[in-house]
């Protein structure tokens, strides 16, 4: 009788060769796909779950992006928890051993939706013990953006604003500034209210009851901080000067398509405000794969002062589906696919 091997000589993955009409409707399963070589900068990982973000589906999307950025055949998704198969050269890390983060550095990196991935040397880190390795999955993306879009320009007692505090950035900022001891304002629908105070936010607008920039005028508090996780419009940013101190910064993670968005956030970032500049400290943002940020997430995730809000949790066989939801823009907190949680426990538990 033939002896089982592991890894297999194989996987299954899902793959895109075109993202026309839609990556969820160019997703296919491949079965039989052979696993990924590994770089000596590369780990091999066996995946257990990932989370989507948009990225996953806006860049490749764009024809042009599709055509020079991604492999012929490509596998979405960065976000991941997954278990050490080969650890790269020179690595402490060890096979068996539990790991989260981003399987690469850049907004184009992929792989992830595949029972085996390759994931480069410093975009993750060892996950700590008690913490589930799909809360970890959760992290990534947006869990490095929220950390770094607040805690470098923060100091406790300082006063937060977050636009839009129920995405999967935002229930991580609402926390973490709250772990780093802030008074955290954010703004949500109504349906999502309580969710947002249950994080621990201290002020929480409903964006459906009345104007954000009205609120926010209206509040007592001058913020020092702002973080814009919608930024479908610029008109928070070009009023901010009425609800935020002078040395205040502002740092747009989510924004809106087109020229004319490209052409005002021109504006906000490098004219000065006789010229029509903004009146505060504007800047565009990509988080930056650091272990030692997430090593910290994580610790926190652990310690109970950040925990995962997950939406849905979809069969890595209905992995389409999981990107069908994503794009109604309607989740609260991540949505998980599960790609390989029962493959993990049968193999490692041996």
């Amino acid at each position: 009788m033939a002896t089982k091997t592991f890894p297999p000589l194989t996987m299954k993955t899902w793959q895109h060769t075109t993202t026309s009409g839609g990556l969820e409707k160019n997703l296919k399963l491949n079965p039989l796909a052979a696993l990924p070589v590994e770089k000596e900068s590369q780990h091999l990982v066996q995946i257990i779950a990932t989370a989507l973000n948009p990225v996953d589906y806006k860049l490749a999307e764009v024809a042009i992006m599709r055509r020079l950025l991604y492999p012929r055949v490509a596998t979405p998704c960065i976000d991941f928890a997954g278990c050490i198969v080969t650890p790269a050269a020179g690595s402490t890390l060890k096979p068996g051993q539990l790991i989260y983060g981003l399987v690469g550095k850049t907004p184009w990196a992929n792989g992830a939706l595949g029972e085996f991935s390759l994931v480069e040397v410093g975009t993750s880190a060892e996950l700590p013990e008690g913490v589930d390795p799909v809360d970890a999955a959760s992290i990534g993306v947006a869990g490095v953006t929220a950390y770094q879009s607040i805690v470098p320009h923060v100091k406790k007692g300082d006063s937060v604003f977050i636009n839009g505090g129920s995405g999967g950035c935002g229930v991580f900022g609402i926390q973490i500034a709250k772990a780093v001891g802030c008074y955290v304002a954010t703004s949500c629908s109504t349906a999502n209210v309580e969710l947002c105070r249950n994080l621990g936010a201290d002020e929480v607008i409903d964006y459906k009851k009345g104007s954000v920039v009205e609120a926010l005028k209206a509040s007592q508090v001058k913020f020092d901080h702002v973080v814009d996780n919608v930024g479908t419009t610029m008109e928070l940013y070009w009023h901010c000067q009425e609800f935020t101190k002078p040395e205040a910064g502002y740092v747009m993670v989510g924004s809106g398509p087109g020229i004319g968005s490209a052409i005002e956030r021109f504006k906000a970032k490098s004219l000065p405000a006789f010229l029509g500049g903004g009146k505060r400290s504007y800047s565009g943002f990509w988080p930056q794969a650091k272990i030692e940020d997430l090593k910290q997430i994580g610790t926190w995730m652990k310690e109970g002062k950040v925990k995962a809000v997950i939406d849905e949790m979809f069969p890595f066989g209905e992995a389409p589906n999981a990107f069908v939801k994503l794009k109604t823009g309607r989740t609260r907190g991540k949505i998980v696919v599960d790609v390989a949680s029962e493959t993990y426990r049968n193999e490692w538990a041996k």
